[in-house]
């Protein structure tokens, strides 16, 4: 008896730490619940150690989140590098290959939508029922339930 009320007061303090969204830093969580978007933002460093653009020297600004999904039990990861370039050498290499050029820029802010068409659980963007976001980058997220 004595390890089931352990276990309920480790249980009910793991889930006072965590935030229901707003800003996470490196390590952090946060949850949403039935939210009908969930968006991402890279909000800048947790700390600046170079002073140069607001970003230290190796991480070139970019936020990187794990979001489990309780409808479907997965965990996806999103990488936001405003700074990355993710353009192709199509279109860079003279016309060569006479393909387009691709890509761009990478993106500061991401949306997951939810999707009225799927019964719970049918898609992997399903984001119906818990979702729990952990920062496991150097750069502090804005996470915005709505």
């Amino acid at each position: 008896m004595k390890k089931i009320f352990a276990l309920t007061v480790a249980f009910i303090a793991g889930i006072a730490m965590t935030a229901s969204a707003g800003s996470i830093g490196p390590g952090q969580m946060t949850k949403c619940n039935d939210a009908k978007s969930i968006t991402f933002e890279n909000a800048g460093p947790a700390n600046d150690a170079s002073g140069k653009d607001g970003y230290t020297v190796n991480d070139r600004g970019g936020a990187n989140v794990m979001v489990w999904k309780s409808s479907n039990f997965t965990t996806v990861p999103v990488t936001l590098g405003p700074n990355d370039n993710n353009d192709s050498v199509n279109g860079a290499d003279g016309g060569r290959t006479g393909l387009p050029q691709r890509g761009g820029m990478g993106k500061h802010k991401v949306t997951y939508t939810s999707q009225t068409n799927f019964s719970r659980g049918d898609s992997i963007g399903d984001i119906s029922g818990l979702v729990k976001i952990t920062n496991h980058g150097q750069n502090v997220v804005n996470v915005t339930c709505n």
